[in-house]
């Protein structure tokens, strides 16, 4: 296989099913040597029969790429790093990290349990930073040794990161987190070239299966806009030396649309040279909410 990833090594996680497994297949389809990382778990988290990494990898295989499984849990410091090793160890190096794993445990806020939040923040958040962490330390030593690489990583928010949903305060609050992150990841790594962006993806997936109800049987004919595979091209084009000078954005990527998302930027400001009275700042916040855009509806709002 050949492609805009050709000789290139990739890790996708979460990649036995859903995004992850249109990621890998895409990836591959395009000439990298991919390792398929997925735990098996449920869709809440909880543990599963056995994981389906191997049965991508085989299925990559099959079809003429070269493919290894990891099962380990990137949530955690000895997971993470066994994930990079397998890369180095078994195709000699990284140059692009997808991160992509992840699982829902949805409940409003007043019945949400401590549990169900610092669970669903490990495996969105804490899977995000351990294996980014794992692999700048990679490139940063390649750098070190004047062989700086072309190196890529993929972050997987959402819209929920971006506007909120509701009944997702905890996935809300990790996937806002994965920007905040890829911004700090695109300034400190840039030195070791390394590229940091993020998607926020629409697609019909297990996480999402409730939300696309309506959509969830393919058209009859035509193009299916809620099939996963639809936002893969986005993310192996973003993994690939390609994608050169772009770093620290954030793309919404659903069916055939792609959009640039701008995130905080300032908009009306007053300042009065000095020390405003409650009332006063009471004033000029209405007088600047009435200049300023209206913010997004929240998702379910």
């Amino acid at each position: 296989m050949s492609g805009i990833c050709d000789g290139r090594v990739a890790v996708v996680t979460g990649a036995g099913r859903g995004l992850g497994r249109a990621h890998a297949l895409a990836f591959a389809a395009e000439g990298a040597r991919v390792v398929v990382n997925d735990l098996g778990v449920a869709l809440d988290g909880a543990p599963g029969a056995e994981s389906p990494a191997h049965a991508v990898a085989a299925e990559i295989r099959a079809a003429g790429g070269e493919a290894v499984a990891h099962q380990g849990d990137i949530a955690t410091t000895e997971g993470a790093a066994s994930l990079i090793r397998t890369a180095v160890e078994a195709y000699g190096g990284l140059d692009t990290l997808v991160n992509n794993a992840g699982f829902l445990r949805d409940r409003m806020l007043v019945t949400l349990g401590e549990d169900d939040w610092d669970a669903v923040l490990r495996v969105h958040l804490k899977g995000h930073f351990l294996p980014l962490r794992h692999a700048a330390a990679h490139w940063r030593a390649r750098a070190k040794a004047g062989r700086t690489p072309a190196a890529r990583v993929v972050n997987t928010s959402s819209g929920a990161g971006l506007l909120g949903s509701v009944g997702q305060g905890n996935y809300s609050a990790a996937k806002a987190g994965i920007v905040a992150l890829t911004l700090v990841a695109a300034a400190e790594l840039a030195r070791y070239g390394v590229q940091v962006n993020a998607i926020a993806p629409a697609a019909r997936t297990r996480m999402t299966e409730r939300t696309f109800a309506a959509t969830m049987a393919a058209p009859a004919a035509g193009f299916d806009a809620m099939a996963p595979e639809n936002v893969s091209p986005l993310v192996v084009w973003l993994g690939s030396a390609a994608s050169a000078g772009v770093t620290g954005r954030v793309f919404e990527a659903e069916g055939g649309r792609i959009t640039v998302m701008e995130g905080w930027r300032a908009g009306p400001t007053a300042d009065k040279g000095a020390r405003w009275t409650p009332a006063e700042a009471g004033e000029a916040a209405r007088e600047l909410l009435a200049a300023a855009q209206a913010p997004g509806r929240v998702y379910g709002a």
